[in-house]
């Protein structure tokens, strides 16, 4: 996925897509200074980041169709949206190798698995949804991964 299709996808978020995007080519950039753990992390995140905001869309989407429960489609629009954010911050931090990108990678973790169990509970066979379980639970894996690589070489 280049810079232009990542800005576009991510519409009203913006301001976090162009930092996203900007962390993004930076990696590339620089990516023969990285291990794969982090060109696997950054990929992922930026994956993630991709899904969660459509999955927000397609929520609010869903609500205002009336569509399915509209407390379920709002908790998932909620954390998608948050996932999003934590996607971005940990991709960013990892694009300049900041010492404290272990706890951006950690608290990502946590919100990629929120955020698919959010989406779990709607069930159904929405291709949409899947996408974002899917991405999330591989951003999930991608940066606990990244933490437990980041622990090793400390040691």
């Amino acid at each position: 996925m280049d810079r232009r299709e990542l800005l576009g996808a991510f519409g009203a978020a913006g301001l976090a897509a162009a930092g996203l995007a900007n962390a993004l080519g930076q990696a590339e950039e620089h990516h023969h200074h990285r291990d794969p753990a982090h060109e696997e992390c950054l990929k992922e995140c930026g994956r993630c980041a991709l899904a969660c905001n459509e999955m927000a869309h397609h929520c609010l989407d869903q609500i205002r169709a009336g569509k399915g429960s509209a407390k379920v489609h709002a908790d998932s629009h909620e954390l998608s949206m948050d996932c999003q954010a934590f996607c971005v911050l940990s991709a960013q931090m990892m694009a300049r190798n900041s010492p404290l990108m272990a706890h951006s990678c950690a608290a990502c973790a946590e919100a990629c698995r929120a955020c698919a169990e959010a989406c779990e509970k709607m069930g159904g066979d929405d291709p949409m949804v899947k996408h974002c379980i899917e991405a999330c639970r591989a951003c999930e894996k991608s940066c606990r991964e990244m933490v437990r690589s980041m622990k090793s070489q400390a040691k």
